[in-house]
């Protein structure tokens, strides 16, 4: 009998580098391999100047490596030019920044909405109906036609998470999504990653210097000078006995 296929990882990294500079050449980031597989949690840690953020980039195809292969649903991004990137981004990845970066002039619920627009070029039934569902499940329907000046940070934040889920993407890089929130509402964005996480069945990979937060993610993945040095279940993980893919 033939074994059952096994699905590729959302994600995974190969021998990952990258250097800046031309005459000086600085490398941030040295060999770096790491796979995600289909609903994984993910937190990646690290101290300031690790390469959290140039790591992230090179996975939001924002960015190129000097070396090294990323794969993103099992599609080989080097071979792809500008445009192939672009629309590979468009597709399968969704953002949740620090500041959440709504356009202020529009409303919620065209904020979440901006994603389909920018991809179809138009606006059809369902972009609406979609995103009307999104802010139901971040408990902001009532506020669907209130501008971003009219909504407290963590509502902003929230109508940010939708945004990034409206595409259904396969991948959602979040980096420090709670890092401009008081501890309260933190708790609450992330126990909302959390939930439509589970709801969207999407793959997360959260950029946070909040241990605390990390914590209560699946996998914990330490970058240190441009290296992973380590990555393991994390505590809560390993009460389920949920299995770290890497």
């Amino acid at each position: 009998m033939a074994e059952p296929a096994v699905a590729a990882p959302v994600l995974r990294l190969q021998g990952i580098r990258k250097d800046y500079g031309a005459e000086v050449v600085v490398q941030v980031l040295h060999g770096v391999d790491l796979a995600l597989a289909a609903g994984e949690f993910a937190a990646l840690v690290g101290p300031s100047g690790s390469g959290k953020s140039t790591l992230l980039n090179l996975v939001g195809l924002l960015d190129r490596p000097s070396g090294g292969t990323v794969w993103l649903s099992g599609e080989d991004t080097s071979a792809l030019d500008d445009a192939g990137l672009t629309r590979l981004r468009g597709e399968r990845l969704g953002f949740v920044f620090q500041f959440h970066h709504l356009l202020p002039a529009f409303s919620a619920l065209e904020n979440v909405m901006m994603p389909l627009l920018a991809r179809h070029r138009r606006a059809a039934p369902w972009m609406v109906e979609r995103g009307r569902e999104l802010l139901q499940a971040v408990g902001l329907a009532a506020l669907a036609a209130r501008k971003p000046a009219q909504l407290s940070g963590g509502q902003q934040q929230r109508v940010a998470v939708a945004r990034a889920l409206v595409g259904r993407p396969a991948l959602v890089l979040a980096d420090e999504p709670t890092g401009n929130l008081d501890t309260h509402t933190s708790d609450e964005i992330f126990a909302l990653l959390r939930g439509v996480a589970a709801a969207e069945g999407g793959t997360f990979l959260l950029v946070t210097h909040d241990r605390r937060l990390a914590e209560r993610c699946d996998r914990i993945v330490t970058l240190v000078d441009g290296r992973i040095v380590s990555d393991e279940r994390s505590p809560a993980a390993k009460g389920t006995g949920a299995p770290a893919s890497g």
